[in-house]
């Protein structure tokens, strides 16, 4: 390959979502001449689909509200959360890397709203303690629009539709990255480092078989490009990937709306998000509820209470595929489609149009009731005063929902005649009009394999030691910590970011 292909820079970025942009942005700020690839052709990453809440304590908010707290009591909060979530979870988790996060989650609090970016809260969340989450406004692309805007200013030079296809390496030590653009092969040589902060692999079938089980590879990711691209460059490099087989998920969401909703296309300026976040403080509840239900009948996922309740899920052909409770998210991704409905009579229909009857809650937001599905989701909420009228309207065959229906109703009550002391009998489904949601598919929401490192987020070899010149962030550098709870896998992906983009530009030793 002749000169002309080689770039010369300081520090090389893998990844535009929040970890890359927080580190090229640190990084130009150290001093460093940046480069940032992004394969995709355009910036966000997981970070730009997910909720946007960043739990911290000490901030300014928590301040205002009275609210005194410290980075020891959060620190001993995420254990709570673990225990809940991840079987083992004392030994799984790294302790020196949870502490790295909760001792650094006010500062970046703060380096953020130094940019321009605009939080409400704290909001509770249990088993914390003490709220502590903050939600961005007016949603999270915010992040990325600041984030990209300031690194711009500082000198990081941004390359989109730029695939990183292998590092460079002299002597054992990473000295560069190989990258596919549109005008073809080009390496850039990093003078100082290279930062892996590419995403995790929630849509790789290959690395969830591996690390993950084999009858989960085919279950879809949420965010379709995170193919684990900063992962196999570590491994290639001679990393060690931690906890693998942890992840969020499978979980069922419904699937996105044709159009996006109003809160979601909202331009994410400074001014826009203070205009979002006075008429949450002074709005009244009546008028603001509307808009906040656009947020949360479109990206979250329906509660299980439903199938409690007597809801049953058909698959694309009418036909009940599965006990709704015994984890039918892992059956939904074996159904034509890899999707299902959710079926329900009035009876439950009216249920769940109050507390405590929700369909979708966004913590310290809202709850979402039937009626706001019908009102912002129109796509996905059905009803017919028959089931054969609904399965036109469903588009499946009104002999096989009727079947599915009847089997259903006969099931129970053959389980309340033998007076059933396992569970408690679940409503028949009988009361007309009959209402469906969906489609609903099941999705992996993300993995929390990432490669082994230090405190300064260098990439640790199989053997413990440092592999010179490679730094990672995010789900690529979470080596090992567990991230249960609202807003620490977004708190991470900045804090982990922005402490790689520092070190990766210092000149080596």
């Amino acid at each position: 390959m002749n000169d002309s292909q080689n770039i010369m820079v300081d520090v090389v970025v893998i990844g535009g979502g929040g970890a890359g942009l927080a580190a090229a942005l640190e990084a130009a700020r150290a001093g460093a001449q940046v480069v940032l690839l992004e394969k995709n052709p355009t910036l966000g990453g997981t970070t730009a689909r997910s909720i946007g809440s960043i739990t911290a304590t000490g901030t300014p908010f928590q301040a205002k509200a009275g609210i005194k707290d410290s980075p020891d009591e959060h620190f001993e909060d995420l254990a709570l959360f673990n225990n809940l979530a991840v079987a083992d979870a004392d030994s799984k988790d790294n302790l020196a890397l949870r502490r790295l996060m909760v001792e650094n989650a006010r500062d970046t609090v703060a380096f953020l709203m130094d940019l321009g970016i605009e939080f409400f809260g704290p909001m509770p969340e249990p088993p914390h303690r003490k709220p502590r989450m903050h939600n961005v406004l007016p949603h999270a692309g915010a992040y990325i629009y600041h984030l990209s805007r300031h690194a711009r200013k500082a000198g990081v030079e941004i390359h989109l539709n730029a695939k990183a296809e292998r590092l460079l390496t002299e002597g054992g030590d990473i000295v560069g990255v190989e990258a596919m653009l549109a005008e073809g092969s080009r390496r850039f040589i990093a003078r100082r480092g290279v930062v892996l902060a590419a995403g995790d692999y929630s849509a790789s079938q290959e690395m969830k078989a591996n690390y993950v089980a084999p009858d989960l590879a085919e279950v879809e990711g949420i965010n379709t490009t995170s193919t684990g691209d900063g992962q196999r460059l570590a491994l290639a490099a001679g990393a060690e990937i931690i906890n693998g087989d942890v992840m969020l998920g499978p979980e069922i969401r419904f699937v996105a709306p044709p159009r996006k909703a109003l809160i979601e296309i909202l331009p994410p300026s400074k001014l826009i998000a203070k205009f979002v976040k006075l008429s949450m403080e002074y709005m009244p509840s009546f008028l603001l509820r509307p808009f906040l239900m656009m947020f949360v009948t479109t990206n979250l996922a329906p509660s299980h209470n439903m199938f409690a309740e007597g809801a049953i899920l058909v698959n694309r052909l009418g036909r009940r595929f599965v006990d709704e409770l015994d984890q039918p998210q892992y059956a939904i991704p074996k159904q034509p489609e890899r999707t299902a409905y959710i079926v329900f009579d009035d009876g439950i229909a009216r249920k769940f149009t109050a507390w405590p009857h929700f369909i979708s809650t966004a913590p310290g937001l809202a709850y979402a009731y039937l009626p706001d599905y019908r009102r912002n989701r129109k796509d996905v909420y059905h009803q017919a005063p028959t089931l054969a009228e609904l399965a036109g309207k469903l588009g499946m065959p009104a002999a096989e929902l009727e079947n599915a229906v009847a089997e259903f109703n006969d099931c129970e009550a053959r389980s309340r005649a033998a007076d059933s002391v396992d569970k408690a009998p679940r409503p028949s489904l009988k009361k007309p009009p009959f209402h469906a949601l969906g489609p609903a598919k099941s999705w992996i929401v993300l993995t929390d394999g990432g490669a082994k490192v230090d405190s300064r987020l260098q990439v640790l070899a199989a053997d413990g030691k440092i592999i010179p010149g490679l730094f990672a962030a995010g789900s690529n550098g979470q080596g090992g910590l567990l991230l249960e709870g609202h807003g620490h896998h977004l708190g991470w992906a900045f804090i982990s970011g922005r402490i790689a983009g520092r070190n990766a530009a210092k000149e080596p030793e």
